[in-house]
């Protein structure tokens, strides 16, 4: 094991990443008195701060914005004196002990423990009003949004398993669901295909791509291509969700930890621990499965209660060898 590294600043528990995870685990950590250093990353606070309601969080009876939400989260983590820190962590070397990692290209500090929340970033097809209509009738999210379009027409663009999953859910919340697949085939499982045609209002459109998104406040219709006969139809749809999957943010830590083939950061069932101890994996980095803003909050608690018995555990090591 290499030697300390020359750093400009010694943390016992580095946080990386501000959303449900990464603050949940720094109120945890720092009710622990593990006094924890947070980073917010490039989007301070993660995927709800472009969520505009949020109804299925626990204790907002009346419902919250995805902003508001993560501003009382970082107050709250604050509260317990987590020092969150804006900036976005470049590089790790996690082949020592303690862990280094460097901020924002040139300031470098050590970690006696890294607890990951780095989130993941949904899919986008890239039309020019897709950003811009995101929260006013675009989402990637059925399961937090589908309630808001409760009677309405939807589409749901996609030819996997998320996508299928998405257009089988919203069946029984929409009127009609309409399914924009650009092949003349899905890519979705058996089982989930099943589901789609077993649904008598879902319409799925063969060879079809998404042109533009229309509405200038709100989205009113979308206009879509047969990529065959290039004939051109206006749906007449409130709700348009992009179901093409996530991208798990772990780029920098691709050849330093184990990874799945699509990139969520691989722990331990029923924990947070990665294959190098000290480092610890939370919320949407590592979960490709439920990706729900409760859930990735209890992740982070699990973070902060790995960190916690591992930064105990490595405390009576360090005294036993100081006895020798």
């Amino acid at each position: 094991m290499k030697q300390d590294h020359i750093t400009n600043e010694h943390v016992q528990v580095l946080i990386i990443g501000s959303g449900p995870a990464g603050y949940t685990a720094a109120i945890y950590a720092a009710r622990a008195g593990l006094k924890p250093v947070l980073y917010t990353g490039a989007e301070p606070g993660g995927q709800l701060t472009i969520t505009t309601d949020v109804e299925n969080y626990p204790g907002y009876p009346e419902g919250v914005t995805g902003p508001q939400m993560m501003v009382e989260f970082q107050k709250q983590a604050e509260r317990f004196d987590t020092d969150v820190r804006y900036g976005v962590v470049t590089a790790v070397d996690f082949s020592g002990w303690p862990h280094e990692v460097t901020i924002d290209g040139n300031n470098k500090l050590s970690a006696d423990a890294v607890i990951i929340s780095t989130g993941a970033s949904a899919k986008w097809l890239g039309l020019a009003d897709e950003i811009r209509l995101n929260g006013q009738g675009v989402s990637a999210c059925a399961v937090c949004d589908g309630f808001f379009f409760k009677g309405q027409d939807v589409a749901v663009v996609g030819a996997g398993d998320t996508a299928a999953e998405e257009a089988s859910y919203l069946s029984k919340l929409a009127n009609k669901v309409y399914m924009i697949v650009r092949r003349n085939e899905m890519r979705a499982s058996k089982i989930m295909q099943h589901r789609v045609y077993n649904a008598k209002n879902i319409e799925i459109l063969w060879n079809t791509e998404t042109e533009r998104l229309i509405g200038e406040h709100q989205l009113e219709n979308v206009s879509v291509v047969n990529n065959m006969t290039g004939e051109k139809r206006v749906l007449n749809v409130t709700g348009f969700f992009v179901a093409i999957g996530h991208k798990p943010n772990t780029k920098i830590f691709e050849s330093i930890l184990d990874l799945d083939d699509s990139g969520y950061i691989i722990t331990i069932p029923g924990s947070s621990k990665t294959k190098i101890p000290g480092i610890f994996a939370t919320g949407d980095a590592q979960d490709r499965i439920y990706r729900q803003a409760v859930t990735a909050a209890g992740s982070g608690c699990m973070g902060a209660l790995d960190a916690e018995r591992f930064l105990a555990q490595k405390e009576i090591e360090l005294a036993e060898v100081s006895q020798k």
